[in-house]
């Protein structure tokens, strides 16, 4: 409970800074921020975050589960956009639909999910998270959601630019060049460097959000955040939690996969609508939303599993 409290205090504080350099800074600050974050930003973090991980055991499974929890909340955002549409007669803008989407899909399973994982369930289990995030989540968010948002955002418009926005996608390719670059043995302090900018882009991330949140005029976003909330953080954990001993994943492995299961949107999700002209409102509620109702479920997340 202690290291949780400390993970918090520490996203509060960034997020606050961001808030307070978002009413300094010009308006374009964000938008260049969220630009160096999806092409330099996030590689740097992939590669460095895989240098340090253990890829042994049989830990399989976790990506395939995650890939279960993508569709269900993809699904799910789906049916819930046509029961809005069918009841009520309106629908949300083009933009709107792929933030309540990607919102619904992808967990923050690195940036929150890890250090949650760690402190609730040891490092014995950390590769259950790792592979969660870096085989499942990864090309959740820079696959299918950079397809989703390249549609919803009205920047694509046949399957070869489609294609194109996949094959260019600096995340993938990060991710490739990682599992090679595991093998290279660097000096000290040149790893020290590496993981000190893998960090900063962290903090950077959280600083994006407040600046967001500075920006935002109202928040006539909630009912879409709270749709795409009730999804990710609980029906999807819920339904798929409770089907993990049938697939063999019993104890902590399972209380980690729960864990992923519910964490906030990603961090991502704000990158790519930052990318691709989505939401941009509704992906910073969402997110803001997110990581107060992290405190709520956490405990119950705790008591099921």
């Amino acid at each position: 409970m202690a290291n949780l409290l400390e993970l918090y205090v520490k996203l509060v504080g960034l997020v606050l800074m961001g808030f307070i350099l978002g009413r300094k800074l010009p308006n374009s600050v964000p938008n260049r921020v969220g630009q160096g974050l999806f092409w330099v930003g996030v590689p740097i973090s992939i590669v460095a975050f895989l240098r340090q991980a253990d890829l042994s055991g049989q830990i399989w499974i976790a990506p395939a589960i995650a890939y279960l929890a993508i569709s269900l909340g993809a699904f799910l955002a789906w049916c819930g956009m046509r029961g809005q549409a069918y009841f009520t007669h309106t629908t949300y803008q083009k933009s709107t639909q792929g933030s309540l989407f990607l919102a619904a899909m992808i967990g923050n399973t690195g940036y929150l999910g890890f250090p949650i994982s760690l402190a609730l369930a040891g490092p014995e289990y950390f590769a259950w998270a790792l592979f969660y995030d870096m085989l499942g989540t990864l090309f959740g968010a820079y696959g299918l959601g950079i397809v989703l948002a390249s549609h919803f955002g009205g920047n694509i418009r046949n399957y070869g630019q489609i294609t194109k926005s996949l094959l260019i996608n600096p995340a993938l390719w990060s991710f490739a060049f990682g599992l090679l670059f595991r093998q290279v043995t660097l000096p000290t302090v040149w790893e020290s460097t590496l993981e000190t900018l893998a960090w900063i882009v962290v903090a950077l991330t959280l600083v994006l959000i407040g600046m967001r949140l500075s920006g935002l005029t109202s928040w006539h976003k909630l009912p879409p955040a709270g749709i795409s909330l009730t999804i990710k953080m609980l029906i999807v954990p819920l339904v798929i939690g409770s089907l993990l001993p049938l697939l063999g994943v019993t104890g902590e492995p399972a209380l980690v996969i729960v864990l992923q299961m519910s964490m906030p949107p990603a961090f991502a999700t704000l990158v790519i609508a930052e990318t691709f002209n989505l939401d941009r409102d509704l992906a910073v509620t969402s997110l803001a939303m997110g990581c107060m109702v992290l405190l709520v479920t956490l405990p119950l997340w705790l008591w099921l599993f």
